[in-house]
């Protein structure tokens, strides 16, 4: 027993060592060497072992604290009401738990209703309004001492200098998470990268560095946004009943609230909005790690009280990791359909967004230069849902002494053909055509095959390989030649299944234009051009024949891609796939000019979070067909937003710049209006 204890001392020395060393390295240096999930793991070991031994908690120990220690480069405020962290669940059970435990400490738990809201991963801060005006904005620091951030909080234009609503306090508190959209993080970077700046490991990490900017100049061209979630000391007449009201007012107020914030009664509608936030997770336009919830009404918070520097009255739901750590054992190259190269870590197995997770995408030999990437290093690896993975980051305090240095083939390794790099691509490419490169050929079919394109259903990519392997295709004409025998004789591969994929084929002809001409692999010509070109041309022939000019007059198509058309069709080998494919029945209704197909012509429409009624591609669709194009972005030139649920960064973005803003039963009223028939 005695020895146990000691063991269990020591750990709990070595725990509170590595996780101060981890803080400090997140919090201060902004080079953090371990995920959030392996942190996380490491603090609840912590705090199971000073569970049980509660005498052995001492002041400086990390679970006595919140967040790093403030920087000494910044002034330190007090909090008047502590910034408390939040007791964490990750099971169904858990949540039903931490629900009965409120009911216990409740006068009347027959009234208990619950807030739900993402839990915003960005940096926790409070804001200080006196007679309206902001005095002062300080992060949580250790939950009982911030730093003084005023003036880098200043400059992020979400948040209102005063607050002009007649009913605003003398005083008052408002808390909230402060982080960067991952549209916004996307641009910055790829600014960053093209300046040769250092560019962010994270939203979070790069919201955290950017409010700990000593000169405010910095941090203004930081993309920073903020969530209001909750209110901290206050004085004056105001007294709200409940934290639905808080954040009500709040919006009146004009401070920035999450829309998805919902007041449910129970357990069960709790797990409902858990879930429905997580389908929605890779659509709202920024990092979330789970759901917070929260008891609604705040008598009934003061009820519950805290406990151990957490509230009872409030727990957070998280969702798995999406971030790890892993090491790089080897670099492959893969050839893509057009010939480009690019670089695949091969790592080790490390479970991460709820998958395990073996490899991760360099994109090019750019990037593996950004990030110094060598062989042998530890890497932070990210995932968000069907995303690929990505290597992000290295971490460089851990490299071997025998890391090496990682270099571009000269010769393709699929057909040894010399390797390419030609202007200012980032990307190399394979010198040699489809023809001759049979990973090119592989790629190229299983484009033509896929979801976007022909949508062959059971043709996989492993299906694909054989075929070309074995001979029995070379290109994806050959496709609708392969007889039920010839794919029963592939491994795995009966009879019936043979069947069923020679119907799928025969299925796969009814097509249209558009996903006729994004099937061809033409590079550069993505779903959205296709459909710009079939509205455009209503024949394939037309397109054919189309000079530069009258190409450069289509939506998307500029001189660039415009050329990439005219090559692709000026080879003859192209357009002998071409005739084959129509020759062996591939076909698609004529597309007949109506009285909408110019409707809105010269109109860009945004779509933005979950259609119900139809799909985004259909949606989409719909919209070309009427001469409108369809963006991926908002800016001042958008003209309408259709806006589903979930609709995250770009409504905000709509609505800051005053723009038109549909929802899905309006965007159904006016389709139905032109006679479109959904």
């Amino acid at each position: 027993m005695a020895a146990s204890k000691k063991a269990d001392k020591a750990r709990l020395q070595q725990l509170r060592d590595e996780l101060n060393h981890h803080i400090h390295r997140y919090h201060v240096l902004d080079e953090p060497e371990i995920s959030d999930g392996q942190y996380d793991a490491l603090y609840d070991e912590l705090l199971s072992i000073e569970a049980a031994h509660p005498d052995w908690v001492t002041s400086d120990s990390p679970s006595q604290r919140v967040g790093g220690a403030p920087l000494a480069e910044f002034n330190q405020v007090r909090h008047d009401v502590p910034m408390l962290s939040l007791e964490k669940c990750t099971t169904a059970d858990e949540l039903g738990e931490w629900i009965e435990r409120c009911k216990g400490l409740l006068d009347q738990p027959e009234k208990l209703r619950l807030s739900c809201e993402p839990k915003i991963d960005g940096v926790a801060v409070a804001l200080n309004y006196e007679q309206g005006v902001l005095v002062l904005a300080a992060t949580r620091g250790d939950g009982e001492t911030g730093e003084d951030i005023t003036a880098n909080v200043r400059t992020i234009k979400s948040i209102p200098l005063r607050l002009s609503a007649a009913d605003v306090p003398d005083r008052v508190q408002v808390r909230g998470e402060i982080y960067i959209p991952q549209s916004d993080f996307e641009a910055y970077n790829k600014k960053a990268v093209a300046l040769g700046l250092k560019p962010m490991i994270n939203p979070r990490n790069g919201a955290a560095g950017s409010l700990r900017q000593l000169d405010s100049k910095i941090t203004a061209e930081r993309p920073l946004t903020m969530f209001c979630y909750s209110m901290g000391a206050t004085e004056g007449s105001w007294q709200p009943e409940t934290h639905a009201e808080v954040i009500e007012t709040f919006s009146r107020w004009g401070l920035r609230t999450n829309p998805l914030v919902r007041v449910v009664a129970d357990r069960d509608g709790a797990l409902a909005y858990i879930n429905e936030i997580q389908e929605l997770r890779h659509t709202l336009g920024y990092d979330i790690d789970g759901v917070v919830v929260k008891v609604n009404a705040l008598s009934m918070q003061a009820e519950l009280g805290t406990v151990t520097r957490k509230p009872r009255w409030a727990i957070a739901f998280k969702y798995p990791a999406e971030e790890a750590v892993s090491r790089v054992d080897k670099v492959e190259f893969q050839v893509g359909r057009t010939g480009s190269i690019t670089p695949v870590a091969r790592l080790q197995p490390v479970f991460v967004g709820g998958v395990t997770v073996s490899n991760a995408t360099l994109h090019n030999m750019d990037e593996i230069s950004r990030l110094d990437l060598h062989l042998g290093d530890w890497v932070m690896i990210r995932r968000a849902g069907d995303v690929i993975p990505q290597v992000v980051s290295v971490i460089l305090s851990r490299r071997p002494a025998d890391a090496a240095a990682i270099s571009l083939p000269e010769r393709c390794p699929a057909c040894d053909s010399p390797i390419v790099r030609t202007g200012d691509e980032a990307v190399a490419r394979c010198s040699a055509s489809p023809q001759v490169c049979p990973a090119q050929r592989k790629e190229g079919i299983k484009h033509f095959a896929s979801r976007l394109a022909l949508d062959i259903d059971g043709l996989g990519d492993k299906l694909v390989e054989q075929m070309v392997d074995q001979g029995l295709i070379a290109t994806s004409a050959d496709l609708f030649a392969l007889s039920v025998t010839d794919i029963a004789s592939l491994e795995r591969m009966g009879e019936k299944s043979a069947a069923n994929l020679v119907a799928a084929l025969e299925a796969s002809k009814e097509t249209t234009l558009a996903k006729f001409i994004y099937a061809l692999g033409i590079r550069d010509v993505g779903e959205a051009t296709a459909a710009a070109l079939a509205q455009h041309f209503a024949d394939l022939q037309a397109l054919i024949k189309a000079g530069p000019e009258e190409l450069e007059q289509v939506d998307d198509v500029g001189p660039i891609v415009a050329g990439r058309i005219l090559e692709f069709f000026a080879d003859a080998d192209n357009l002998k796939i071409v005739t084959q494919l129509i020759e062996a029945g591939v076909r698609w209704p004529a597309i007949e000019k109506g009285a909408n197909s110019e409707l809105l012509k010269g109109q860009t429409w945004v779509l933005t979070g979950t259609l119900t009624s139809l799909s985004r591609n259909e949606a989409k669709a719909i919209l070309v067909g009427m001469g409108a194009k369809v963006a991926g972005s908002v800016s001042a030139k958008t003209h309408q937003v259709v806006a589903g649920p979930g609709a995250g960064s770009k409504l905000e973005k709509a609505q800051k710049l005053n723009l038109p803003v549909m929802d899905e039963e309006e965007f159904l009223q006016y389709l139905q209006q032109h006679g479109v028939e959904i």
